[in-house]
């Protein structure tokens, strides 16, 4: 077995727990309120700023021209593409740059976003492919699942949601990660096979996180304790 096919396998039970999240049901359902999706897409516009860095250090690290290429327009995508369908969403929902702005970044986007530029500098370039693919393979997962689930509904509020992760450009760019993921497992040592399964668990786990610190509305529990931010004055 690739792997691809052995920690898919390891991951299953976890990868359908995602699939029936709260979160992800109401947004196939259309049901999901828009001050969760929308918190969702501050949190997430967030970690794609990151995670695009993770993926430029990807491409910077990578001996294949072919693999420095893929992260480098996959950087491009996160940023641009994927940044543009929240803010489209924002706009739609009549929120103001200073009130998205106001949102605390949540623990869980801190951590996540934290944990891959750790990963992206400190980790072999084998464990940093493995580290980035759950957010293509687990979003393309999600996004086929939503797009069967919805299929006869052409006035689905998150339709535009579901149709980009759904796409089948996407979906070809998360077969060129998981190649690349595999071909660099099939010439690393034991433990660094062993790290790239560790972390591509750990970045799954993450994902669900993710969605599950967006239906909670996560804050920081210790922000009670903070004083308000001053305000700098000049004379």
């Amino acid at each position: 077995m690739t792997f691809c096919d052995t920690i898919w396998a390891r991951t299953e039970t976890l990868l359908q727990a995602i699939h029936d999240h709260p979160f992800n049901a109401a947004l196939g359902d259309g049901t999901l309120d828009r001050e969760r999706f929308a918190f969702y897409l501050v949190q997430d516009g967030r970690y794609l700023v990151a995670y695009a860095k993770v993926l430029a250090t990807a491409s910077a690290r990578a001996t294949s021209p072919a693999d420095a290429a893929f992260f480098a327009q996959s950087a491009h995508t996160a940023l641009v593409v994927e940044r543009a369908l929240h803010t489209g969403y924002l706009e739609e929902f009549g929120l103001t740059a200073g009130e998205t702005a106001a949102v605390a970044t949540s623990p869980t986007c801190l951590a996540y976003s934290s944990y891959l530029q750790a990963t992206a500098l400190a980790a072999p370039l084998p464990v940093l492919a493995a580290a980035v693919l759950p957010c293509f393979w687990v979003y393309q997962d999600v996004g086929a699942a939503l797009l069967r689930r919805t299929a006869g509904a052409a006035d689905h509020p998150y339709r535009t949601w579901i149709a980009t992760y759904s796409d089948p450009a996407f979906a070809a760019s998360v077969e060129q990660a998981k190649a690349i993921a595999d071909r660099l497992a099939d010439s690393a040592d034991a433990e660094t096979r062993r790290a790239m399964d560790e972390a591509f668990c750990r970045a799954t786990e993450y994902e669900w996180m993710f969605w599950d610190s967006a239906w909670r509305l996560e804050t920081w529990p210790t922000g009670q304790w903070l004083r308000p931010e001053l305000t700098r004055t000049t004379r």
